[in-house]
């Protein structure tokens, strides 16, 4: 058989879509910075990658909440007040939000071992000063670090993830990788009281550091540079502006249940975090070259994502600090028993998680928004009719059913925002995405505690227990929440199933007019051709051949501008039935107005 030429003509008018009021195309500034795509890996050696990827963000994201439990005794030995003790979580938090943003730069500018390497080293490094620490502002130097290494980990474990698999399986790692997201968090509290009542706080940090050290070993074996990196510039003003963006809100919000909010620490830091922000969203939209690149923002998925992920923030980590409350301060029970009393929820995310990424592939992101919310609203509403009389293992299985339903979408909603994003933006909309992630997880930390505190002292403090009816509210307020979810994945999702996409991958000719007898040149036409159903096209007119239907002009999996990323493209007679694979199409031309490109 002859060679083959795909030809593909893309109207510039979609090419005028990315083009702004002073006739500045940033995608094409952007891509013309890449210095290089990235190393392609083998199938053994990026799973040797993921899994050092889980082991090391599992440990970091343990390291965030595994201090709720041991701050009684750090108290102690530090000899430090509640309000002080309590700047170990939150200014670990802090700079975690204020660190997060600034990985998009670092993730695309910098090689991807070696930048990983430097993470996993900077984590170390806090860990040991926190080990050995005798005052508090030394330990908080080492939780700064910490924060700092834990922010490049997270948003470089899911950019790795992201590149290194294949569509099809972006899902079920993810799903895997949900695990130091989703379950760590909660089950760290469980393993820090058995270490804190058994040998000491003090053995949190020296297992870590071996575990990471493990890690780092490892990484230099088996990481090799699979990031694309690109030619930016380091702009200092943005990274101040961002800085007070993200970090005055996170500051404000963890003030809020220590301070009135008509004060300095609560609503002028408010003030002054949303005032950077809009004037740091203003900045990147006007540079040729964005710090932080928030047009992503523009893709309605991944924007709706967001939204869901910051009320599932609320709903997980509001939940995370009332347990301890109840089980340690209203039950008088201790910390031992509160970790074990989550254990189980703890246990049915680990369960689900691998699970969901797999579960999102077979039946879509608009299922997991309808039926997860609904057992977390309903799992939720439960909590509130529980009282001071019942069991602390009531609330413990109850919690079963909240874990497993959270599990089921929190990384799925990661992977649905992640779908029509062009690899080049990954980086920045990773960071963007775990920004307003970890600012919804300080907001749902503060604000719940205040919301029970002020229930219990106003329209609860005539119950038999007022604190506990103050729990009782919050889990009300939650319920609400799940509601929210549900309704943004009713009217908000328009997700379809992946399977049902998948169905047909032949290219069949419909009409016999457009019958193709010699295939030596194929070609695709998208533009305003209303003869072709061109209708699902990338950022602009994009190509990505893993399903092309001539019938359909179809394209499932959208990618970089004017791109054509060579996978398998079947082509179909419809007399004859015989297939013309890519692999004997030896020359693919993109045509733009008349323009030929090879």
């Amino acid at each position: 058989m002859s060679d083959k030429t795909l030809n593909v003509k893309i109207d510039k008018a979609d090419k005028a879509e990315k083009v702004d009021k002073k006739g500045i195309n940033k995608d094409e500034i952007l891509k013309s910075l890449i210095i290089s795509e990235g190393k392609k890996v083998s199938p053994r050696k990026r799973t040797l990658m993921f899994l050092n990827l889980n082991i090391s963000c599992i440990a970091v994201s343990m390291l965030g909440t595994a201090l709720t439990t041991a701050l009684p005794p750090i108290m102690e030995d530090l000899k430090i007040s509640v309000n002080t003790g309590q700047w170990l979580t939150s200014g670990f938090i802090l700079f975690l939000a204020v660190m997060t943003p600034f990985t998009g730069f670092l993730v695309s500018r910098f090689r991807t071992k070696r930048l990983y390497c430097v993470a996993i080293g900077f984590f170390i490094v806090g860990l040991t000063i926190c080990a050995v620490s005798k005052s508090f502002y030394l330990m908080m130097l080492g939780r700064i670090i910490q924060g700092c290494g834990n922010g490049l980990l997270s948003s470089m474990g899911q950019v790795i993830i992201l590149t290194i698999y294949p569509p099809e399986k972006i899902g079920t790692m993810m799903g895997w990788y949900g695990l130091s997201f989703g379950v760590a968090p909660i089950i760290s509290p469980t393993i820090a009281g058995l270490l804190v009542d058994s040998v000491g706080w003090r053995m949190i940090f020296v297992i870590a550091i071996a575990i990471m050290s493990i890690s780092l070993v490892w990484a230099l074996i088996v990481f090799e540079d699979v990031l694309p990196t690109m030619r930016k510039k380091f702009d200092i003003i943005s990274l101040i502006i961002s800085a007070l963006a993200f970090g005055g809100i996170t500051y404000a919000v963890g003030n809020i249940g220590t301070y009135d909010f008509v004060s300095y620490q609560v609503l002028f830091s408010l003030i002054v975090g949303i005032i950077s922000g809009i004037i740091f969203t203003i900045r990147q939209l006007r540079i040729k070259v964005p710090f932080l690149d928030v047009r992503v923002l523009k893709n309605k998925d991944y924007a709706i994502s967001i939204v869901a992920t910051v009320v599932m923030q609320l709903i997980l980590m509001g939940t995370a600090i009332i347990f301890p409350v109840y089980v340690q301060q209203i039950k008088g029970e201790s910390a031992t028993i509160s970790g074990l009393v989550v254990l189980p929820g703890s246990l049915a995310m680990a369960v689900v998680s691998p699970f969901a990424g797999r579960i999102y592939d077979k039946i879509g992101m608009k299922m997991l928004l309808t039926i997860s919310p609904i057992v977390l609203a309903l799992s939720n509403f439960a909590v509130y009719f529980i009282n001071i009389h019942h069991s602390i293992w009531y609330l413990a299985g109850i919690n079963v059913f909240r874990c497993a339903a959270a599990a089921a979408i929190l990384m799925p909603l990661v992977t649905w925002a992640m779908k029509d994003i062009p690899k080049y933006k990954t980086s920045d909309a990773t960071a963007l995405h775990g920004s307003i992630r970890f600012v919804g997880g300080a907001v749902g930390s503060a604000l719940f505690i205040s919301v029970m505190t002020k229930v219990a002292n106003t329209i609860g403090k005539n119950k038999e227990s007022p604190i506990m009816y103050g729990v009782n509210f919050v889990f009300l307020v939650l319920a609400i929440l799940s509601v929210v979810v549900l309704l943004i994945g009713i009217f908000g999702c328009k997700d379809k199933p992946k399977n049902s996409a998948n169905k047909e991958k032949d290219i069949k000719m419909s009409d016999p007019e457009m019958a193709v007898t010699d295939k030596s040149e194929i070609e695709i036409v998208v533009g305003h051709d209303n003869s072709l159903e061109g209708k699902s096209k990338s950022d602009v007119g994009t190509v990505v051949d893993n399903e092309i239907s001539i019938d359909e002009i179809s394209i499932k999996d959208r990618s970089d501008v004017d791109t054509v990323i060579d996978h398998d493209v079947i082509l179909k007679e419809p007399n004859t039935g015989k297939e013309t694979n890519s692999e004997k199409v030896s020359e693919v031309n993109v045509v733009v107005d008349g323009e030929e490109k090879h």
